[in-house]
């Protein structure tokens, strides 16, 4: 059990920092994902609530204090890389597998959830 814990918190900390770099982008870098945002056809005003919804994520799943906004933000974590991947491969852009990865993250960390206080 020891090593699905130590697997839980790794995976975590990963789709964590994914989350977090995202939303850090987002923020100080606005004008250059608003650019990426209109190439692909979507509205660019969603770029900053997205960010403070990733920020909110991260805190829900790392602090645990209420199961269902910590269910919301894995589902919002699920649907953000599902669709940003989807996004970038139908506007050709780099190495798919990295969209892959990020998707594996969210679930792997979710699934591995349950041993999080295993001793």
């Amino acid at each position: 059990m020891k090593f699905a814990k130590i697997a839980y918190w790794i995976v975590t900390i990963l789709m964590c920092a994914l989350f977090a770099f995202s939303a850090q982008m987002y923020f100080f870098n606005t004008e250059m994902v608003r650019g990426f945002f209109s190439s692909m056809g979507f509205a660019t005003w969603i770029v900053i609530p997205l960010a403070i919804a990733k920020v909110l994520g991260i805190v829900a799943v790392l602090t645990d204090m209420v199961k269902i906004l910590r269910e919301w933000a894995y589902a919002g974590f699920f649907f953000d890389v599902i669709l940003a991947s989807t996004a970038h491969i139908m506007a050709g852009h780099g190495p798919q597998w990295m969209s892959i990865g990020g998707i594996f993250l969210v679930l792997g960390s979710r699934f591995l959830y349950q041993y999080r206080y295993v001793d």
